[in-house]
């Protein structure tokens, strides 16, 4: 199989698409890594659940401040003019649909935009939805950023999630090492893919049914 884009390219394909001055949402895991890739200048408000609007990332050679931390325990800033706020009112936030895009990672995406990234469904472990199920209703669109397959080698784009959802219908599309497709009424269509990637290579490691509408190579 084509090999794909690295983790850090992929959180660079998602914040390409992100409009200037959106207030945006970045699920723990792989979404964090979008922070790094966000510029100055198109004023992207990052809100945080933990109680920060306008977080942005370390520069380099930044010393990390021991009370600064984003919901994944990383350690973070905050540009002019951001704020902190108590956890239930940054819940309310999320919940009230004042979050422009939210960028969630997944285990599994059903054609259909169902969400399954909260619980692998494993016996004896203990697992918590935390704020991604609040977010997934709530913020007015949702990106998944995920792997295309597992490290089996199983599609994470199904026709039906086999884990326990997040939501139901709630994405709108989807990021992954292979491709960007979106999420539509009529099913998923791929509106771009990794360079050198073909079409019965990407339906091969996809369960669910793909409609190609490439809208632009991959850079």
């Amino acid at each position: 199989m084509k090999q794909g884009m690295t983790r850090q390219q992929m959180a660079q394909r998602v914040a390409r698409d992100i409009p200037a001055g959106a207030y945006v949402n970045l699920g723990i895991g792989l979404p964090v890594t979008v922070l790094d890739h966000f510029k100055p200048e198109d004023e992207i408000v990052v809100h945080s659940e933990n109680g920060i609007l306008g977080m942005r990332a370390l520069l380099e050679g930044e010393a990390p401040d021991p009370d600064m931390s984003n919901a994944a325990k990383l350690p973070v800033n905050i540009r002019a003019g951001g704020s902190f706020f108590h956890h239930a009112d940054s819940f309310a936030m999320m919940r009230g649909g004042h979050l422009d895009f939210c960028i969630l990672g997944g285990y599994e995406v059903s054609e259909h935009g169902d969400l399954a990234n909260w619980s692998l469904g494993q016996k004896n472990v203990a697992t918590a939805v935390g704020g991604a199920m609040d977010l997934a209703v709530g913020a007015k669109a949702v990106y998944v950023l995920m792997e295309h397959v597992t490290r089996e080698g199983r599609p994470r784009i199904v026709s039906q999630c086999s884990l326990p959802l997040t939501g139901r219908r709630v994405v709108k599309r989807i990021y992954t090492d292979l491709a960007v497709i979106d999420v539509r009424p009529q099913g998923l269509v791929v509106i771009d893919m990794v360079e050198g990637m073909d079409e019965q290579t990407l339906e091969a490691c996809t369960e669910a049914d793909l409609r190609f509408e490439l809208e632009r190579a991959q850079s």
